[in-house]
C-alpha cells in the first residue's frame, strides 16, 4: 500500500482516553477511527451530511475488527491512517493503521493498532441494502488500494 493512498489524521491520547495505568483504553481507538473516517469522507467532498441528504443513504457499520500491537500512553501523538480496502455491491471496507509520532516528528514504523470497518449502504426508510452509489465510489477512488484502483478504471460509467 502506497502512503499517498492513505488519508491520515493526528490525534493525541488524552486523559479521558486512558485507564489508571495511563495506557489507552481500547474503546478510545474506535473514536480515533471514526474521526479519521469522517475526515476522509469530508476530504473527498462527501461529508456525511451530503451522503445522507443528497445520496439518500445511511452507512451503518456492520462489522468492526481491531488488533492491538502496542500500548499507546497518555500524551502520545498518534497518526491514524485510513484507506478503502474493498468496495462491494452494497458495502465497503475501510482499513485503519495507527502509528506513534515521536517528539521530533518521526513516524514510528511499528504499528500501534490495525482495524477495519465494514459499512453497508442502506435505504434510509427501511435500512435495506442498496448499491454503493457511483458518486461515492468515484470520490473514494484516490484512497483505494492499488487493486481497487484498477477495478475503478475498468468500470463503465453508469447512466442514471
Amino acid at each position: 500500500m502506497n502512503q499517498s493512498q492513505k488519508f491520515t489524521i493526528e490525534e493525541r491520547v488524552r486523559w479521558g482516553d486512558v485507564d489508571a495505568a495511563n495506557i489507552i483504553f481500547y474503546g478510545s481507538y474506535i473514536r480515533f477511527f471514526e474521526i479519521a473516517e469522517t475526515e476522509l469522507f469530508r476530504a473527498v467532498g462527501m461529508p456525511y451530511g451530503k451522503i445522507f441528504d443528497e445520496l439518500d443513504i445511511w452507512l451503518p457499520r456492520v462489522h468492526l475488527e481491531c488488533d492491538f500491537h502496542r500500548a499507546a500512553q497518555m500524551d502520545d501523538l498518534l497518526e491514524v491512517s485510513v484507506y478503502v480496502g474493498r468496495i462491494g455491491t452494497t458495502s465497503l471496507r475501510l482499513n485503519f493503521e495507527v502509528r506513534r509520532k515521536t517528539e521530533d516528528g518521526t513516524i514510528e514504523k511499528d504499528l500501534m493498532a490495525t482495524a477495519h470497518f465494514v459499512l453497508v449502504s442502506t435505504d434510509r426508510k427501511d435500512l435495506k441494502p442498496l448499491p454503493v452509489p457511483d458518486e461515492l465510489r468515484r470520490a473514494l477512488e484516490p484512497y483505494a488500494s492499488s487493486h481497487l484502483r484498477n477495478v475503478f478504471s475498468r468500470r463503465k460509467p453508469s447512466i442514471r
